[in-house]
């Protein structure tokens, strides 16, 4: 027996080494290379590494006050994100209400959303002839106030997911307990619930803050000359004033405040592992009773309506403002201007590479994901594990110019072709890809694994019969994500998308960047469109996630 055990052990630990060759490869390749010629070409001159220059760069006013505003933006999101959707949080995990499962779709949509649509929505509400402007002559975007709604829009699923899914599970009778000893209705809530979310809470407060201190394409629609964060910076300095050097710096700078924030995610992540008495989500929701709960569920769906419907709803309006779909009509021209060809080519690019950039993060991520099941993997594994997730620590514009720089030489010059756009989207969604089957792979008895091993199964054999029809939901959903992701990925195919094959997203940064409004409702016409796309999208994961236990759609 026990040298079954050895055999087995011995066979898990080399096809868990055969699993990540491939991943490891993939992001030294178009990850790690990319990058370090970018940081090399910025900072080494003449052989020699100038790193005096990070003290130069840092000293400026000017980037200081970039570096300021970026945490000070971070911060005041991520608060204000808390403050309006923990409420939405408890709505979703303790009431029960009419259409609640669709309302919990369009909370979703916003998060799939591509950050050019977000930037687009909130300018036709906030921006130059928006609602606000129509209504009240009020215009806020090129204020800080723009920036962080639009990053409460892009985020309240964020909270409303992590926080309420735990919410909803929470046990209740330990805060009734409490309440027949005597305590207070908040007393209970302070001393018994609150600790036990404090871990999930802090980690969706990590998560918001990770996004919205990478925040690019809210802040470069709505920010205008006035606001930059880092992500931004490092596309200006790269693309308008063509230094190396700064944008370099500022990567770095970047990098080590992302990997700090992802490991605090990690230690709540393993604080909120701790155990706790859980139930079933579906008996702790209850019809609102009194007053109170009513009031609270009506004020909840007013915010949803004017923070998530409304800019969404006004994008929509302007999309259709000129008559007979003259807006839409116009995509199918080419002007010769912004693009060499029409428009709405744009929407059959888009889908073509987030196809092709979906299977690969299947591909990669599904590898990864196999190799990290075990959780008692020693360093090289969890090492692989931190790997995964540096691409959401690394400005993606940086990433883009480095694709530029790094693969300009052959045999890897794909400078001029097709596939440096879906390998770029691919680096953002094998994250998504191994976080969503990460957990459910874990969740796999591994005696089946092992009796099948034992019986001469190879490793293939063992995830095709065992692995695969279980995880095949989890599969699919994170093929979904993976798609959503890609189809909105802006940070850093603006720079490698060539104008005779724009994507959705670019193509509609583009528009809103050249005057007038014929340009101005084609970029909300493409908008609606990528929107459109997204939400279905969203839709067809739902479908996978509600279906009935006997694995059947």
């Amino acid at each position: 027996m026990d040298l079954a055990r050895s055999e087995v052990a011995r066979v898990r630990s080399a096809a868990r080494l055969g699993l990540m060759a491939l991943p490891v490869a993939f992001f030294g390749l178009f990850f790690a290379y990319p990058v370090v010629a970018i940081v090399q070409r910025g900072l080494r001159v003449d052989g020699a590494w100038q790193f005096g220059r990070i003290g130069e760069v840092l000293a400026d006013p000017g980037i200081r006050q970039v570096l300021w505003f970026t945490a000070w933006q971070a911060l005041a999101s991520t608060a204000l994100t808390l403050l309006i959707a923990l409420p939405g949080a408890y709505v979703f995990a303790r009431f029960e209400f009419p259409g609640k499962q669709v309302l919990r779709a369009v909370v979703t949509v916003p998060f799939v959303l591509p950050t050019v649509v977000v930037g687009t929505a909130f300018l036709a509400v906030l921006g130059r002839g928006g609602l606000l402007d129509e209504l009240w002559g009020v215009r806020l975007d090129t204020t800080v106030w723009a920036i962080l709604l639009a990053h409460v829009f892009f985020n309240y699923a964020v909270v409303v997911r992590t926080v309420g899914g735990l919410w909803g599970q929470l046990d209740p009778r330990q805060e009734e307990a409490a309440r027949m000893l005597g305590a207070s209705r908040l007393t209970a809530w302070r001393t018994v619930t609150l600790p036990a979310l404090g871990p999930a809470v802090a980690a969706a407060a990590l998560m918001v803050f990770l996004f919205t201190f990478t925040s690019f394409g809210v802040v470069q629609i709505l920010g205008g000359p006035t606001f930059s964060t880092l992500e931004v910076e490092v596309y200006r300095q790269t693309t308008e004033i063509f230094d190396l050097t700064t944008a370099a710096v500022l990567t770095l700078v970047q990098f080590a405040a992302v990997a700090a924030i992802l490991a605090v995610h990690a230690w709540t992540v393993r604080r909120r592992e701790s155990a706790l008495r859980l139930v079933d989500a579906a008996g702790t929701a209850r019809r609102p009773r009194g007053a109170g709960q009513w009031t609270l569920l009506a004020g909840v769906l007013v915010s949803i309506v004017l923070l998530l419907v409304l800019p969404l709803g006004v994008l929509v309006q302007r999309s259709l403002k000129a008559p007979d779909f003259g807006y839409y009509r116009e995509l199918t021209s080419s002007d010769g201007g912004v693009f060499l060809v029409p428009p709405i080519d744009a929407i059959g690019n888009s889908l073509s590479y987030a196809a092709v950039a979906t299977l690969v993060a299947v591909l990669i991520g599904g590898l990864a994901a196999a190799a990290l099941t075990r959780r008692d993997a020693g360093r090289l594994v969890r090492g692989f594990d931190a790997l995964l997730m540096l691409p959401l620590g690394v400005s993606a514009v940086t990433v883009g110019f480095g694709f530029l720089i790094a693969l300009d030489e052959p045999p890897l010059d794909l400078r001029s072709s097709w596939l440096l756009v879906p390998l770029a989207q691919a680096l953002v969604g094998v994250p998504f890809v191994v976080r969503t089957m990460l957990p459910v792979l874990r969740a796999v008895d591994a005696r089946l694994r092992d009796a099948a091993t034992v019986l001469g199964a190879s490793p293939w054999r063992v995830w095709r019969e065992v692995d695969l029809p279980l995880v095949r939901r989890a599969l699919l959903v994170a093929a979904g994500f993976a798609f959503a992701v890609s189809l909105g990925e802006f940070g850093a195919t603006v720079f490698i998308a060539r104008a005779d094959n724009p994507t959705l997203p670019v193509a509609v940064a583009r528009l809103l960047s050249r005057p007038g409004d014929l340009n101005y409702g084609q970029a909300m016409a493409l908008s609606t469109i990528l929107m459109v796309v997204c939400a279905t999208a969203l839709l067809l994961l739902e479908k996978v996630v509600v279906v009935d236990r006997t694995g059947e759609f």
